[in-house]
């Protein structure tokens, strides 16, 4: 799985889950969480 927006392999948990979110049904990593806002990123999708 690869973040929508800088296209990083996003790490899953021991009980794999995607350490990061779904924004319009598209992966976001948790670094692209903390660099942009949420109207940013939803600009970017």
């Amino acid at each position: 799985m690869r973040c929508s927006i800088c296209d990083q392999k996003i790490e899953l948990t021991f009980l794999d889950k995607i350490k990061g979110t779904y924004i319009k049904k598209k992966l976001v990593c948790r670094v692209c969480q903390q660099k942009y806002k949420k109207e940013e990123l939803l600009q970017k999708i």
